[in-house]
């Protein structure tokens, strides 16, 4: 278990799971396409699906207009067929349609495919209690789970499509998949844009979150007005000619959490496959070596993305050698990046062991995460395992007073005094407020239960 909190995590972890049985399902028309393509895809599908007079829910308006913009950028970046859905185009046997016979027919193998959805959205539970999406039609109620498009629909149309890369852009808040990958944060270690289009890419980027309201601005949707301008080209933030989905997540979440103040927090998930979909194509060099951030803000921003890829790759259990290259590439970036030498520091002393290494870095990870109780409690185990008790204590007892409800660390302080320092009455007293505290290892209420006198 990492000593690193890992509910930081559980920003990237929304989605559904989605399999990679691609080519069984593949009608004539889209088996057709034998080969590769010269270029990057054969073919580009973009749907765009608006709903603003619904037949059975209120209004919802400018969504066809901003429907249409949408579209309008897909035509600029050379999109073949832009198919649009408003209204009554969009009720529930169309759309069921669309997605169980249509693209599933037509869409090839090396076929890129984005779907655009405004409109109603809601979130129900399945029968295990797991929160479950659903977009509403035109003729559905908000509430009309039956006749609405379920993520789980979704999931299952995705099995069917044969599209290398799928993206969904859901102009609404929702949530209610779940992902068994990570998505990828940035063009590191990508050699070539035929790399990308050989793997498997399903891509979904929200609105906002669950429950939240739609920020407008001048009457105009907030996350259209960032997804038109991203799409444009100001998404490619590192200016290599290529504009990749991952790029253009990142961009509507700063864009629209700033624009909102922080009421509206876009999701953006990888849901299958390693690839990314590639939105505008640069060149191919630009593509190999990518630019390197130039401004403070640029450092910060690179940072933060290596940061949370190497954090993925060790909850996944990948390749903990890149882990620890990546969060060295941001320390690079941005030597006062606290979290980054915390999590650096608990890799060398258990991942990839190095005490000297790790107590160089824990030390500067106090100096910049001093708010970060794992800071304090990873310097302690360093200088545990280093045999310096006294330093140990004194660090596990710091990242008490940063956190003084941390349970791991009490049980750690337990065993320090219990084996190590030698004082059976503070191991006691820290065992004790351990289990106070929820926690119910064995040694402890061993310990604990040895230093209470018997009852007559």
């Amino acid at each position: 278990m990492l000593p690193i909190a890992s509910r930081r995590l559980g920003i990237f972890l929304f989605g559904f799971l989605a399999c990679s049985l691609v080519a069984t399902f593949c009608l004539p028309l889209a088996s057709a396409q034998l080969g590769k393509p010269e270029g990057l895809y054969y073919k580009s599908w973009a749907i765009v699906i608006g709903v603003e007079n619904y037949l059975l829910a209120p209004k919802i308006p400018g969504t066809i207009e901003d429907a249409k913009r949408v579209a309008q950028a897909f035509r600029q970046l050379g999109f073949d067929e832009v198919v649009e859905l408003y209204d009554k185009d969009a009720s529930a046997r169309r759309l069921q349609q669309t997605l169980s016979d249509f693209l599933p027919r037509k869409v090839g193998r090396y076929d890129r495919l984005v779907i655009y959805f405004a409109g109603h959205a809601g979130v129900t539970q399945d029968f295990d209690a797991k929160e479950l999406g659903y977009l509403v039609p035109w003729d559905a109620q908000r509430e009309n789970v039956t006749k609405s498009v379920t993520f789980e629909q979704l999931k299952e149309f995705s099995r069917r499509s044969a599209s290398k890369h799928t993206l969904f852009f859901l102009n609404a808040a929702v949530r209610g998949w779940e992902v068994s990958t990570v998505q990828p944060l940035s063009l590191e270690g990508r050699f070539a844009p035929e790399d990308e289009t050989e793997r498997r890419a399903v891509q979904v980027l929200t609105a906002g979150d669950k429950g939240e309201s739609l920020s407008l601005e001048n009457g105009k949707s907030l996350f259209v007005q960032a997804l038109v301008n991203g799409l444009s080209g100001m998404a490619d933030r590192n200016k290599n000619g290529w504009l990749m989905a991952s790029e253009v997540g990142a961009y509507i979440q700063q864009q629209v959490l700033e624009q909102s103040n922080g009421a509206q927090h876009p999701l953006f998930v990888q849901l299958e496959g390693e690839g990314d979909t590639v939105l505008m194509e640069g060149r191919k060099a630009a593509f190999t070596h990518g630019a390197e951030p130039q401004s403070p803000a640029e450092r910060r921003q690179a940072a933060k993305m290596q940061y949370e890829r190497a954090f993925a790759l060790l909850q996944t259990e990948k390749s903990p050698e890149e882990a620890l290259e990546r969060l060295e590439k941001a320390l690079e970036y941005d030597p006062t990046f606290g979290d980054a030498y915390v999590l650096k520091s608990y890799m060398r002393l258990e991942v990839l062991p190095n005490l000297d290494d790790a107590l160089s870095t824990a030390t500067l990870a106090v100096q910049y995460a001093p708010k970060n109780p794992d800071a304090q409690y990873t310097l302690g185990l360093i200088h545990e395992k280093r045999g310096q008790y006294i330093e140990a204590e004194r660090a596990m007892r710091e990242a008490l007073v940063v956190n003084p409800n941390y349970v791991d660390v009490y049980f750690s302080l337990g065993i320090l005094y219990a084996d190590k320092i030698q004082d059976q009455s503070k191991s006691v007293e820290v065992f004790t407020r351990y289990l106070e505290l929820g926690g119910s290892h064995a040694r402890a209420r061993a310990a604990v239960a040895q230093s209470t006198p018997a009852k007559p």
